[in-house]
């Protein structure tokens, strides 16, 4: 099966290594990271969404309407926009951008950034929530008649959407949570469902409870795996730069610019991480900085897991291999992007993505392709 690269394209240039300055917005920034992608090879770019960011569905306007071919994956929130209007608006950015259109359903694990927005509802509330708002969606995106809905959290009455989407599937449905209840409702959600970059054990276990979850609804959903590659000419090269830039990180959390971070990590030093995702990384962490062949859990371990925070880390050729390896568990996406946004983001389409891709289109010319075991 062909392999999707997903890159990234943050509203300006920062990561742990580097800080933010300048606008909230940087068009300039925006525009040079979609270029590189669309140039690179990637298929999509992720659009990221917080409680306190840029609105992600506008940006991919603005995306849409300086690429030609580049599809986006929009970060997107249940519970803060109505579903049917939400369905609408994706639907018509899938015609005006000629179907380029994926959402990624994060429905949010941290209490407190929630309630920035507004929501106060729990965590297992929050889901059973989305699982209404999914029902809606789709309903809007593929009832060829008004349609009533009544549930706990929504309630429709003759519901319909004269725009849908351009594809006969529709518009993808990414999913991302790790928590049992994130994992019923994707389950019967998610089209594509969203792991961090966690060990081959920790994946396969995962990939077995979304299929499990998935089969009582007749669905059999794909998979997308997050990661950070580190490259270099040669493997002593490659780790020495990881060790560089997990200083830069270091030292950047220890300066002002820092500083929120560091009350962030003590809180979480009392309580543990508010989501299951960064506890699965950080339980990963915990057996060792460099797991499996190549996966490296140090910034993880430094920043509390708060995102897609371990690396692949080697030569193109190696790291290729190494994400080979996740490919046979049933991974048939990647999602990639650096701790140097756009300087990596060029050499991931120059060095790493032909290589999986070749690697891939060996493998299954040589046998059929064989998920993992249910």
């Amino acid at each position: 099966m062909p392999v999707e690269f997903i890159g990234y394209i943050g509203n300006f240039n920062a990561s742990e290594t580097i800080a933010r300055f300048g606008p909230i917005i940087n068009r300039e920034h925006i525009a040079a990271a979609a270029a590189i992608h669309e140039n690179g090879g990637f298929d999509r770019v992720l659009l990221a969404f917080h409680s306190t960011s840029p609105e992600s569905i506008l940006v991919g306007q603005y995306v849409t309407s300086i690429t030609r071919k580049l599809k986006l994956m929009i970060a997107h929130r249940p519970g803060f926009t109505a579903p049917t209007v939400a369905a609408r608006q994706l639907a018509t950015l899938d015609h005006l951008s000629d179907g380029r259109v994926s959402v990624h359903i994060i429905t949010g694990g941290n209490d407190q950034e929630l309630a920035q927005d507004g929501d106060h509802l729990t965590k297992d509330e929050r889901y059973a929530r989305t699982s209404e708002y999914l029902d809606i969606v789709r309903q809007e995106w593929t009832s060829q008649k008004p349609f009533d809905y009544d549930g706990k959290y929504y309630r429709v009455a003759g519901g319909f959407s004269e725009v849908k989407p351009q594809g006969p599937d529709g518009i993808p449905i990414y999913f991302g949570g790790s928590s049992d209840a994130a994992i019923a409702v994707a389950g019967k959600h998610a089209d594509i469902y969203a792991l961090w970059g966690e060990t081959y054990a920790q994946v396969a276990e995962t990939i077995q409870r979304i299929r499990a979850a998935a089969t009582a609804h007749g669905r059999a959903p794909r998979f997308s795996l997050s990661l950070r590659p580190i490259l270099a000419d040669t493997e002593e090269a490659a780790w020495a730069k990881a060790d560089r830039i997990l200083q830069r990180a270091k030292a950047l959390r220890a300066s002002a610019s820092g500083e929120r971070l560091i009350n962030v990590n003590a809180k979480n030093s009392v309580s543990g991480p508010p989501n299951e995702g960064s506890r699965r990384l950080l339980a990963a962490a915990a057996q060792g900085a460099r797991l499996d062949k190549r996966l490296w859990t140090e910034i993880a371990a430094l920043t509390g897991a708060s995102g897609n925070s371990t690396s692949l880390v080697g030569t193109p050729d190696q790291v290729a291999e190494a994400m080979l390896d996740y490919y046979d568990l049933g991974v048939t996406t990647f999602l990639i992007r650096g701790f140097d946004p756009l300087e990596d983001a060029f050499h991931y389409g120059r060095d790493l993505i032909s290589r999986v891709r070749t690697l891939v289109a060996a493998r299954d010319g040589a046998a059929p392709h064989v998920q993992a075991a249910e």
